[in-house]
């Protein structure tokens, strides 16, 4: 793991917290000076004052919808939007970035900031990550599950607005410090890595040698001939050495004690009346940064489909008879070891006048994460088989991989109201945004282990074939320029409220992806001791010496497929929308609000490569029958109708019913190849795909108790024509996948939700939670589902059900505030089982925290927070055999605030 100083970013955090500072005495010197003194009530408690706003957003919605408020976010101590949202009824979090609504896939839920569209910088989809918003950015998260015309028409099972805090009408100023440790983290392995890119000498040689590094291919383009210098092969092999030692080669790893994580926060913000207009100016800023180590044990497998009775199979390897009766094909016990640094600045200003407000923010954000995995493989049943047990021998991998995640937002805001013009309204963004995702390293190497008849480590070779070590190089960036506006109109009448929308949406998005990967060869055809066994395994990775490399027959290769086949691509997309809705209350007890949206939609993707050199090269990556197959072209109507009983106060029910589509990502439409984060399978994209029409239902009741208290209850069903599903290939040591249209699928289910003081049993005490319950259906045609074993199936991602619940306490005298908060979900199909074996699910994890706040004085917090108190493990069962597990640890962490 890359270990480096950051002073100029740590400098950046304490220089705004002495700004703030400052500006704190500054404004407490002048208070004194003008002898005021501000009394402050506390009313309630907290339950009251954060439960009010949020529950009564929710009943004026017009549609179903969820809210998050940030009193909410900071109770359950959730550090981004991703963690947060999966205390919403109905939703999921996978791989502790994406959502799934309703136990439907990420691909069914889009998220926006602020009402506009945002790129995703997550390489592999066009939905953004949601770990990415860091929460103290937060004021609130609504999250609308039946479809409004004001909504985008890929709406599947709900769209996530993500609401940035506001500029504050009066003073505000803190800083936070906080430090953090996971159990499973005591020691890691770190290494001294860079994070430069593809060496100029390299970049040359691709132009130079049209990327073949061959000895043969150097000799015939630099006209070599036998000289002094040495043979045509000599000097050639000598040009190809060259090449090699431009790359970063020192990856030998040590073992390491793994640092705390901590963080600091900070913030700064007020208002000002200004005399000339007689408005009022403000201003918001805001920083965080965060460091974080982590260290866990990993396993993954490929279970075999030799074995026939897998109730009787062996899950271990330490016998030769464990070995022969195997239940794996193979297996890899890996230590990830992880360091993820992320920081924010957000700067916001803004202007008021009676009743219009405009404003303008900026926010850049950056999420590095630098990982090594160290990984043992063995194969008892594999193509090859070998095994430490067996015949002593398995394979060993030392990968490392620094993704570095940005993410830049340009945003203007306004919101008008015309009094003297029947009231008219007008609301408007313009939005423009930049994602980008760079990998400069990203490095494995592959050794082959030998052991005595002990099993004890005895030393490493590579074997006499290519690809023993890999290096490739990742950038990835998109472009969004998003605006729109909303135009409404309120009517009243004697027995009836009347309000007319019309809208403008658009957003134009470009993403370019290019890859570039380089082979270290063993062209001696022959094994190569690297290790006898006297030293640490774990200095492997640094055995590419200038030595090395001129004693021994290595060479370097350039790692590009050749044409037709491709592994970048360059991807486009525009959304051209309009609508019209209506919202009609009439004598205060039905409510009834719909509309239509008309889209249209492009789409293009078409892969690229390195290697184009010529006109022939050109027409065969970017011939226009390729063009035509990645690009989709649809517009349509959509539309929508919520009818809303509106029982007094106390309750309202609910029936919606709208139509939308899903649609497919950039990167499942292009033929290139990429390992699916969540799964880590080689997943293949398929030209041809179809979006996904679908049809939504939802009926729901709402009671509205006093001090925030509710209930709800729901039912919805979807009914989804030609989902995009996920299609497994078995190899004999891997998986691979693709994606079909299925014929159709369905989703059902009901859910239910409430928050409710429990002052009968003691005052400050309350709680709250939902639970989801739901199934779902898909088909898919035989002929197009290759080997997969269930061609009807539940959805990919599903879980059965959903359950979230809180314990909460406030203490009287507003000093204590404490939640216990419960996280669980149904087991879901993580990859579909082909040749007769079962699907593969993800186990329900059991997520049990606890977050306690101590308010010592009117300015300070602090807050102690425990992650996973259960200190359960995540596993993946295939044939209620474990495929797939990691440690997931306690994470302990405490933070002391302080508003000045």
């Amino acid at each position: 793991m890359s270990k480096q100083y950051r002073l100029s970013k740590l400098s950046l955090a304490i220089g705004l917290g002495l700004f703030i500072h400052t500006s704190y005495v500054s404004a407490a010197d002048e208070q004194l000076e003008n002898n005021e003194i501000e009394e402050v009530v506390a009313v309630g408690t907290r339950l009251q004052g954060s439960a009010a706003a949020v529950v009564e957003e929710r009943k004026n919605q017009a549609f179903v919808a969820d809210i998050l408020g940030a009193e909410q976010l900071s109770r359950t101590g959730d550090s981004d939007a991703a963690s947060a949202l999966r205390r919403v009824t109905g939703l999921t979090l996978v791989d502790g970035k994406f959502i799934y609504v309703r136990g439907l896939g990420e691909r069914y839920s889009s998220a926006r900031l602020n009402g506009a569209y945002v790129p995703s910088p997550d390489l592999t989809r066009n939905v953004l990550p949601l770990d990415i918003f860091p929460a103290s950015i937060i004021e609130s998260m609504a999250v609308q599950k039946a479809y409004s015309p004001d909504m985008p028409a890929a709406f599947g099972g709900g769209n996530i607005d993500i609401r940035t805090k506001s500029i504050p009408s009066e003073f505000t100023a803190g800083v936070e410090l906080g430090v953090g440790y996971n159990t499973s983290a005591n020691d890691g392995y770190k290494y001294s890595g860079t994070d430069s890119a593809i060496p100029q000498a390299l970049k040359d040689a691709i132009v130079q040698y049209h990327g073949n590094f061959s000895v043969s291919n150097i000799v015939s383009r630099d006209l070599l001939v036998d000289s002094e210098q040495g043979t045509r092969a000599e000097q050639a092999t000598a040009i190809n050495n060259q090449l090699l030692k431009s790359l970063p080669r020192n990856y030998a790893l040590e073992e390491d004690s793994i640092d705390p994580e901590y963080g600091v926060k900070a913030h700064i913000g007020n208002s000002y009346e200004e005399s000339y207009f007689g408005g009022k100016i403000g201003f918001l800023l805001s920083g965080a940064y965060v460091n974080e180590w982590d260290s866990r044990t990993q396993f993954s497998s490929v279970i075999t489909q030799d074995q026939e009775d897998l109730e009787n199979c062996s899950t271990t390897l330490k016998t030769s008879e464990d070995v022969a009766a195997s239940c794996y094909n193979t297996l890899k016990d890996s230590t990830v070891t992880t360091e993820n640094e992320r920081y924010n600045l957000t700067g916001s200003v803004g202007y008021s006048y009676k009743t219009h407000s405009i404003s303008a923010q900026h926010l850049y954000i950056v999420d590095n994460e630098d990982e090594t995995e160290v990984s043992i493989s063995q194969s008892p049943a594999g193509s090859s088989t070998f095994s430490i047990a067996g015949n002593g021998i398995a394979n060993r991998n030392h990968e490392f991989n620094l993704e570095q995640r940005e993410l830049n937002i340009s945003q203007f805001l306004g919101q008008h109201t015309f009094l003297d013009y029947w009231g008219v309204g007008f609301d408007w963004q313009y939005t423009r945004s930049e994602a980008t995702t760079d990998i400069p390293t990203n490095a494995n190497y592959k050794f082959r282990d030998q052991y005595d008849s002990e099993g004890n480590y005895a030393g490493s070779t590579i074997t006499g074939d290519d690809n023993r070590v890999i290096m490739s190089y990742t950038d990835m960036e998109e472009h969004v320029t998003s605006y729109g506006g909303n135009f409404n109109l309120p009517l009243t009448f004697d027995s009836m409220e009347v309000e007319f929308k019309v809208g403008y949406d658009f957003s134009d998005r470009a993403r370019v992806y290019n890859t570039s990967s380089f082979t270290v060869n063993n062209s001696s055809g022959s094994p190569i001791t690297i290790n006898d066994g006297t030293n640490d395994p774990l200095a492997n990775s640094g055995y590419l010496s200038d030595e090395f490399i001129d004693n021994n027959g290595v060479l370097v290769d350039f790692n590009e497929p050749t044409a037709p086949d491709a592994d970048d691509y360059i991807a486009a997309q525009k959304i051209d929308a309009g609508y019209g809705s209506f919202d009609v209350i009439y004598d205060q007890w039905l409510r009834v609000s719909g509309g239509i949206r008309y889209e249209q939609f492009s789409q293009s993707s078409v892969g690229t490569s390195s290697l184009i050199f010529d006109g022939e090269d050109l027409q065969n990556i970017w011939s226009p029958e390729k063009i035509e197959a990645g690009t989709i072209l649809e517009d349509d109507w959509y539309p929508a109708l919520s009818l809303t009983y509106l029982g007094g106060e106390d309750y309202q029910i609910r029936a919606g019913y709208g139509e939308t589509v899903v649609r497919p990502d950039f990167r499942e439409v292009v033929p290139v190849t990429y390992f699916d984060p969540l799964t880590d399978i080689r997943t293949f994209g398929r030209v041809g795909l179809k979006s996904s029409p679908i049809k939504n239902y939802d009926l729901r009741y709402e009671y509205y108790g006093q001090a925030g208290n509710s209930f709800s209850v729901a039912a919805f069903y979807k009914d989804i024509q030609a989902p995009i599903e996920t299609v497994l290939r078995v190899g004999d040591d891997d998986y691979s996948a693709s994606f079909v249209n299925g014929d159709t699928a369905e989703v059902y289910g009901v859910e239910a939700e409430w928050l409710q003081d429990l002052t009968m049993l003691t005052e400050g005490l309350f709680t709250s939670g939902n639970i989801t319950l739901s199934d779902s259906e898909a088909t898919i045609d035989p002929a197009l589902a290759g080997n997969l074993t269930n061609p009807k199936k539940r959805m990919t991602g599903h879980s059965k059900y959903v359950v979230n619940m809180q314990l909460n306490y406030d203490s009287p005298d507003g000093i204590h505030s404490a939640s216990l908060v419960y996280n669980v979900f149904g087991e879901r199909i993580l990859a579909a089982g082909v040749a007769g074996r079962d699907d593969a699910y993800e186990q329900p994890f059991n997520s049990l925290d606890l977050v306690y706040t101590w308010y010592p004085d009117f300015n300070s917090k602090v807050k102690f927070k425990v992650q996973n108190l259960l200190g359960e493990d995540k596993e993946v069962t295939q044939s209620d055999i474990i495929v797939r597990s990691r440690d997931e640890g306690t994470e302990l962490s405490l933070s002391y605030s302080y508003e000045f």
